[in-house]
Order: C-alpha cells, then sequence, then structure tokens
C-alpha cells in the first residue's frame, strides 16, 4: 500500500501547486490514499469549503488540520458535514468535527489520526500522548492496515518523544506546523516511522509561507503581524511517501518528495 503525504498547503500559491503536481505524484507512485495537511489553506489561515473543494478535486483523499482548523467561521459547518476532514483530536470535545477517520483503501481500512503539540503553542490543548492512546483503543479492534498519524507542533523534541510513545502502535508519525522540511527521516525499534516535519506546499520566496517584508516587520519591529502569504512566485511540494505492508502495519520504505513547480 502507497500512502501520500503533503505537508501545510500556504494560500493560493500552495493549493496552485498542489494541483499542478499531484496528479502526476499519483501515477507516479501508484499511491493508494493520499492525506493533505489544509489548515493554511485559506489565504494562510484555516479552511473555507471552497479551499476544501478545491484540496479534494486536486486528489486529496483526506485532509487534516492544526492549530489554526477554527479561524474561519464557516470551518465550524464544513466539520460538522464532510467525513474526508480531520481536525485536532487533543481540541475541546463540544467543538465540530472529529479528529479521527477510518477511511476505506481497498478492501482495507487506513486510520487517519490528528493531534497538535502542546510545547511552544499558543493554546493549552488537552494531551495528544493520552489522546492517541483512547483513539487508539477505540480502533485496534478494527485491524486497520495502518494507523497515520499527522502530529501538528512546534518541538521536535516533543514530536520525537510522542512518536517514541506511539512506537509499535502507529505506523507513521509524520510532523507538520513548521513549513520546513527536516531530514531526519527513520524507523523507530517498534516499527513506526517518524519524520519531524514533512513541510510545507507553498511560495518558495517567502518566510514559512509569510511575504518576506511582512515577516520582516515584525522582527525588526518587534509588533504583531498577519500571516499575509505570497501569492506569487514558485511553489515548493514537501511530501513523504509511505509503502506500508497491509499485513503488518509497518512502513517498508519513507522517502522524502521535494518539488519546485511555478504556479
Amino acid at each position: 500500500m502507497n500512502i501520500l503525504f503533503f505537508g501545510d498547503v500556504v494560500g493560493k500559491v500552495g493549493r496552485k501547486g498542489l494541483t499542478a503536481v499531484l496528479p502526476a505524484l499519483r501515477r507516479e507512485t501508484n499511491a493508494d490514499l493520499v492525506i493533505v495537511n489544509g489548515e493554511n489553506s485559506s489565504h494562510g489561515n484555516g479552511i473555507t469549503a471552497s479551499t476544501y473543494a478545491e484540496l479534494r478535486a486536486a486528489g486529496a483523499d483526506v485532509v487534516t488540520l492544526g492549530d489554526h482548523a477554527f479561524d474561519r467561521e464557516e470551518a465550524r459547518t464544513l466539520l460538522a458535514g464532510e467525513d474526508r476532514l480531520v481536525r485536532p483530536a487533543n481540541y475541546p470535545p463540544q467543538l465540530p468535527g472529529v479528529g479521527v477517520r477510518l477511511v476505506p483503501v481497498g478492501s482495507r481500512e487506513v486510520l487517519v489520526i490528528n493531534l497538535l503539540g502542546r510545547v511552544f503553542m499558543k493554546m493549552h490543548y488537552d494531551c495528544p500522548f493520552r489522546a492517541f492512546d483512547a483513539l487508539y483503543a477505540q480502533y485496534v479492534d478494527r485491524r486497520p492496515a495502518a494507523v497515520i498519524v499527522d502530529f501538528h507542533a512546534e518541538a521536535t523534541s516533543e514530536k520525537q518523544a510522542f512518536a517514541w510513545h506511539v512506537d509499535g502502535r502507529a505506523t507513521a508519525v509524520l510532523g507538520t506546523h513548521t513549513h520546513v522540511p527536516t531530514a531526519d527521516l527513520r524507523t523507530l525499534p517498534g516499527g513506526t516511522a517518524l519524520v519531524c516535519d514533512v513541510g510545507m506546499v507553498g511560495p518558495r520566496d517567502s518566510v514559512i509561507g509569510v511575504t518576506p517584508a511582512r515577516s520582516l516587520k515584525s522582527f525588526l519591529q518587534q509588533t504583531p503581524s498577519l500571516f499575509e502569504p505570497a501569492e506569487d512566485g514558485p511553489c515548493l511540494v514537501n511530501g513523504v511517501l509511505l509503502q506500508v505492508d497491509p499485513a503488518s502495519g509497518r512502513v517498508q520504505s519513507l522517502r522524502r518528495l521535494d518539488r519546485e513547480v511555478p504556479v
């Protein structure tokens, strides 16, 4: 089973870049499932019905989110009605949407879990470690072919610690949020694959997706600045390809797929 996973899609450039590259990548890799983090897809902050539809039309089978999941008011309605959209499971339980989906892939199912880290994050989310334990216990009897975790977090230490916590239970822990790809792809002793951050699908000529002028103003003047995504130039497409043995739920191969495309 081949699974493609893409980092945070940032704004219009990211959406166009994904649309440009995904159909060919899906054919090239013979991907059975495509998971895309879309939490920055709407002008860099959150997701809307139209940006979600654009990601799905590009070829995303499942769209995960993160700390900007509820930045757009319409996301509440969207999360309540879309069964291929996943928001972090450790948000307060009264919020709409779910943090886990069992996705049919051929004759099997893949369990997709979305969680938020807590270190250096602005909000005080529920514990992602215990949230995973509860979700895994709930679904393990379904014997999913793979358990894929989008761990949306700032600190690499927390991402690594989480991977050790779920080693032997999760197929892969794929980090998102920082928009900077890491080169630490590895498999832990229990068989869980880890990459601390997949990266982003967004404008190359930017500061993690933000226009350089806007980012520099914030650093030089020490004042808050809106996340203003760059809206032109080439798009960086950061993703990973997992080859999974559905019998064991273990990753046989994990490799980066990084592209630069004009948009």
